[in-house]
């Protein structure tokens, strides 16, 4: 998108979990080639380096993240305001899938998916607030699911399910902190995306008529090109026909 309301990307920085491969990388390579500096939260830099191997060392920092490690979210908002002086924006990318139905017995995966796709985001967000609310046009995106905005049918891991559901809160609940300030949040809910995440997982999509991790990132860039007069609190990319969805 271009014109005469769209916010220019030159300087502008955007900090993206999860940027080593899917959409992260998709989206950080997007936004690379429009003009923005990108901070990347990744767990390990020197591999993710090799995956990004044209980007000019200027406008793309390397940081470890690691969402199960609560101490590595100040410490990459500290290093991205080090590097660069400011954050424009931040796109909470990083998630995972694990099984739970009611006949697991072991919680352990609900804490796992809980502490990646819920917390994680939320201790970003209290990081990187201060530094969006002074940009004057800070951008939120929480990438979520087609699974956080109902609950398909028995397939579906509740754990992920109620991850999602917890982010659409989380969402709205940065809309609120960050509106008067020029900050503008919106949770992009795709459905099946063509990414290592899905493999093997029952109930999907079949490979072939997903989303691409390149259509998501055309979406984000949009996002983060929209004035502050145009707020998209949610955007559903579904991959099926469902209803309302």
């Amino acid at each position: 998108m271009s014109g005469p309301e769209s916010l220019d990307p030159s300087g502008r920085v955007v900090m993206i979990s999860g940027a080593a491969r899917g959409i992260g990388r998709a989206i950080a390579l997007d936004l690379y080639a429009k003009g923005y500096s990108l901070s990347l939260g990744v767990r390990s830099p020197n591999e993710a380096k090799r995956r990004f191997p044209e980007s000019d060392p200027a406008h793309v920092l390397f940081h470890p993240f690691d969402a199960m490690r609560p101490e590595t979210a100040p410490s990459w908002v500290d290093a991205t305001m080090a590097c660069y002086g400011r954050i424009d924006a931040l796109i909470n990318n990083a998630g995972i899938w694990r099984a739970l139905d009611f006949n697991t017995e072991d919680e352990s995966a609900l804490d796992e998916v809980w502490a990646v796709n819920v917390k994680a985001p939320f201790r970003l967000i209290r990081c990187a607030l201060p530094y969006l609310r002074l940009s004057g046009h800070g951008r939120i995106i929480n990438i979520g699911s087609t699974d956080g905005k109902r609950y398909r049918d028995a397939s579906v891991s509740i754990a992920y399910a109620m991850s999602k559901h917890a982010m659409m809160a989380l969402t709205h609940a940065a809309r609120f902190a960050g509106w008067d300030d020029g900050i503008r949040v919106t949770a992009l809910c795709p459905g099946g995306v063509e990414t290592e995440l899905l493999a093997g997982i029952p109930g999907v999509v079949s490979s072939g008529n997903r989303l691409s991790p390149e259509t998501i990132a055309t979406i984000a860039a949009l996002l983060l090109s929209l004035p502050n007069t145009a707020s998209i609190a949610e955007l559903v990319v579904n991959t099926r026909l469902e209803p309302t969805l």
